[in-house]
């Protein structure tokens, strides 16, 4: 087992059909294998922390997920929930649409507005690569960074046919915010080590996916997944 691999990942399941029996299972392959965090949706962040609490392990929470297209008010809400129920880390999905209008200011006020709220716990913005241009991706990290947000995030895993995480994202991410504390979340479509490694030298900071188990062990996964 890869165990420096290990402390960069986030081990995820967001399916809409997740149950407690595979959450479970995640929980316990996060504290076997030494992963940074789980990321769960909000529904199962009480259980996730309530199965971590004698671990390491941090719990993640995705708030505005997967479309991000929910007004700030609801996110607020969203993330103060997702803090009470236990979530150490909250993944912010963006207003997409807001910032292919020029909404700059709307966007950076949002994010602002979770990292108030979360505090001292890392905030983590999912930018959505998939549907911007280069020069949207450039606005949105400067607008994490502008917003004082610990990391931004590449994608949801959610778009379809989209490409998820890659190693020129990173690198132009990285190039932006350079000078910075922001770090880098590389997600979506991070299936095998290759790809892992590669994104870790462009400069990503985390890794989000499903395949955590396989990326350790250098195997294939056996199924694709988020």
């Amino acid at each position: 087992m890869d165990k420096e691999i290990a402390k960069y990942i986030d081990h995820t399941l967001l399916s809409p059909n997740a149950t407690k029996a595979e959450i479970k299972k995640l929980c316990d392959e996060a504290k076997e294998h030494g992963f940074y965090s789980v990321c769960v949706n909000p529904y199962q962040v009480r259980f996730a922390a309530r199965e971590l609490s004698s671990s390491d392990v941090a719990v993640a929470c995705v708030v505005g997920f997967p479309l991000g297209a929910n007004l700030p008010d609801i996110k607020i809400a969203e993330a103060q929930r997702a803090i009470a129920e236990g979530a150490e880390e909250i993944d912010l999905v963006i207003n997409i649409g807001a910032l292919k209008d020029g909404e700059i200011d709307y966007v950076t006020d949002e994010i602002k507005a979770i990292v108030k709220i979360a505090g001292d716990r890392p905030v983590k913005v999912i930018i959505e690569c998939d549907l911007l241009t280069d020069e949207e991706k450039v606005a949105a990290a400067q607008a994490c960074v502008k917003a004082n947000a610990a990391m931004v995030k590449t994608s949801t895993g959610f778009v379809k046919d989209g490409k998820g995480a890659t190693v020129e994202d990173i690198a132009l991410i990285k190039k932006t915010i350079a000078g910075s504390k922001l770090g880098i979340k590389a997600s979506a479509g991070i299936r095998d080590y290759d790809k892992t490694k590669a994104l870790i030298d462009a400069g990503a900071t985390r890794i989000g996916t499903s395949a955590g188990v396989a990326i350790v062990g250098r195997k294939e996964p056996a199924k694709a997944a988020y």
